[in-house]
């Protein structure tokens, strides 16, 4: 099967600053797929150029087979985008906004008539058709945009920050959206909050200063791993003895200061069996340990031990 959407070494320029530079991705047909940076990391850039929004500086994108710079005519019948603050008719009511954006999309008639009912229920807007749009809450606003976004039946539906602002219900009930979506659409959602990316996504892309580094955070969360050792050993002592393991990468203190106990985290290369080694090591060497557990990553370890290796950090 083709991927519905594939980026190849896209690159765009704001004048001198490189917003995105050189990320490649695809996605499946029925994929949910988080992004997650930083504010600046050029996660809007990439919405924006997917939607036809922005024209890339170099690179390709297609989307369900069609180029995004070519034939952007096509390519915005397939996709809908939903950017973080969606901006709405104030002067219209819900439902008029909605068979506005329903006519946009091609749709009249009864078709248009079944789309937004379709839309308001899925969404729980039935009751507020009849109100202003400037009178709504954000989360009502929110709604409606996703809502307007679902009318047309897109194969690819982006959206950007979608619970930013929402009050923990209103973020249940997107999230429980965006779950019921996967399967029959393909979803590309970028959001600050890990742990609702985590239960969203099926994978999870990781950008930072435009440049991709993951394109598959999950499987490196499911792959990785880290050991927690406790130990009086000074930190120097004890890094000599474990960073000469093969398979470690990296030793960092947790907690502990001075000459009362330390808690270190040792990590791991994806795949190695190291715990037996290091304690092998350490034992030879003396080392009385407290403590020894092998503990899996959450998403938020993984994002902050990609962007600390990154150039950028380390400079």
């Amino acid at each position: 099967m083709s991927p519905l959407v594939e980026a190849r070494q896209v690159t765009k320029w704001y004048g001198p600053r490189r917003a995105v530079n050189d990320v490649s991705f695809a996605i499946e047909p029925g994929e949910v797929v988080g992004l997650l940076g930083p504010n600046g990391s050029g996660k809007s850039t990439i919405f924006r150029m997917l939607a036809g929004y922005l024209v890339p500086s170099s690179g390709r994108i297609e989307i369900a087979g069609h180029d995004v710079v070519a034939d952007s005519l096509s390519v915005r019948r397939v996709i809908s985008y939903v950017p973080e603050d969606a901006p709405l008719y104030d002067h219209m009511r819900v439902g008029e906004f909605l068979h506005l954006m329903a006519n946009l999309r091609g749709l009249r008639g009864q078709a248009a008539k079944a789309a937004v009912h379709t839309a308001a229920e899925r969404l729980d807007l039935t009751g507020v058709l009849k109100l202003l749009t400037a009178k709504l809450s954000r989360g009502f606003r929110q709604r409606v945009s996703i809502a307007q976004a679902l009318l047309a039946n897109p194969q690819l539906l982006v959206l950007d920050e979608p619970t930013s602002g929402l009050d923990p219900h209103q973020v249940i009930a997107v999230r429980d959206l965006v779950q019921s979506l996967a399967g029959s659409h393909t979803v590309l959602i970028a959001s600050h909050i890990l742990p609702e990316i985590e239960k969203i996504a099926s994978r999870v892309m990781i950008l930072l200063d435009g440049r991709l580094l993951s394109a598959d955070a999950l499987k490196e969360k499911a792959q990785g791993t880290m050991l927690r050792v406790g130990s009086l050993t000074a930190e120097g002592t004890f890094r000599s003895l474990v960073s000469a393991i093969p398979g470690v990468r990296d030793v960092v203190v947790e907690s502990g200061a001075g000459p009362g106990p330390r808690r270190y985290l040792i990590m791991v290369e994806p795949g190695a069996p190291v715990a037996g080694e290091v304690a092998a090591a350490l034992a030879g060497a003396g080392v009385v340990i407290s403590e020894l557990t092998e503990i899996r990553p959450d998403l938020e370890s993984v994002f902050l031990d990609l962007t600390r290796r990154s150039p950028r950090v380390a400079a």
